[in-house]
């Protein structure tokens, strides 16, 4: 049956609309199923690039194997240098509450009565009364603690799955990766696919600076700050740094957290004014570097993903699909950046804005 022009036109919009209706409540239904795939994904779409450039030195398969190898190798020695480190200095922070509370009391708290002409005092005997009554029981929670979340077997063994399938599916993402884009490629119909494939390219460059990019800015800053602080001589200082450039993907929050980590820290350690003074230098002279040198040169102004639109993008696909979601945040705002340029673009050369 033959449909006017218009009316096909309806038809394929309603169906597009369909097939992203269905595909969104898909991943909301399967996103914790899905969660070693699209993290595979993800990292084999950033991984690809190195992918090709090994494959024309020895096989497909040898340089995915290869690079997978390596992928998980910095992943797994990342985690067994911070973790401990993390542990160790919880435990320290919470076995020096008192120390900290001197601290605030002593220092702390005269200084703001200066500046502010205040009158403010802490009662230090009921603080300390009431953390030898219930340090035992902060001790006993944080030891049951380990032993209750493995009493959630069901949560455990899915998290133990899916660590161990990421290796072989991103491998397999990494084989297979190209042939896939040249089967999805080929069911696009002829008359399609100059703008498909135009539009595609503005994507991959856009999603491709920003996601490579940013991977390279949060190990850089993960090892500024991590020197940094080790050079000022604060206690797992390495482990701090690393997590403050770890979570520079979130603008703001990556700083945000590390100075405050580092600041109870150093309170608890150095116990002076120039110990703190040492680790928010670092933590300033890291934020000026990310700011004006590093973030500009690596990721570039012309990507069109603004802080806002960054942390909007996390916040809400991490609320409606969890983990998943913010593994498809970037990537789907970035989509979104890019058809709405198309769509600015069809309307700057449309007959309704020209007349």
């Amino acid at each position: 049956m033959y449909y006017p022009q218009k009316k096909q036109s309806i038809w394929t919009i309603l169906g597009i609309l369909a097939l992203m209706i269905v595909a969104v409540w898909l991943f909301v239904a399967l996103k914790s199923v899905l969660t070693p795939f699209v993290t595979a994904a993800v990292l084999a779409y950033i991984l690809n690039p190195l992918t090709e450039k090994l494959s024309k030195k020895m096989s497909r398969g040898k340089a995915a194997m290869l690079v997978m190898l390596l992928t998980i190798a910095i992943i797994i020695v990342l985690m067994m240098i911070i973790v401990p480190m993390l542990i160790n200095q919880t435990q320290n922070m919470i076995a020096k509450i008192p120390q900290l509370f001197q601290w605030v009391n002593n220092k702390a708290v005269p200084f703001i009565n200066q500046v502010f002409h205040t009158n403010y005092a802490l009662d230090a005997g009921s603080f300390n009364q009431l953390w030898a009554e219930h340090n035992q029981t902060v001790q006993a929670a944080l030891t049951k603690l380990a032993p209750s979340l493995l009493k959630q077997s069901g949560g455990i063994i899915a998290f133990v799955v899916n660590l161990m399938l990421l290796p072989f599916l991103l491998y397999y993402f990494l084989l297979d990766w190209q042939r896939w884009i040249d089967n999805v490629y080929a069911l696009i119909p002829v008359k399609f696919k100059p703008t498909v494939q135009r539009i595609a390219g503005d994507l991959d460059q856009v999603l491709g600076e920003f996601l490579r990019g940013q991977l390279s800015v949060m190990i850089i800053m993960g090892v500024v700050y991590g020197v940094g602080l080790m050079l000022t001589g604060l206690d797992n200082g390495f482990a701090i740094g690393m997590i403050a450039g770890l979570l520079v993907f979130v603008p703001y929050l990556g700083a945000f957290t590390g100075l405050l980590l580092a600041t109870l820290a150093a309170v608890l350690q150095f116990n002076s004014i120039g110990g703190l003074i040492a680790v928010w230098s670092v933590f300033l002279v890291g934020q000026f570097l990310e700011s004006f040198i590093i973030t500009p040169k690596i990721v570039g102004e012309k990507i069109g993903l603004s802080p806002l639109a960054v942390i909007f993008a996390l916040t809400a696909f991490g609320e409606l699909l969890g983990f998943v979601g913010m593994l498809l945040a970037l990537p789907l705002a970035a989509m979104c950046v890019v058809l709405f340029r198309e769509l600015v673009a069809k309307y700057h050369d449309s007959d309704w804005y020209l007349n």
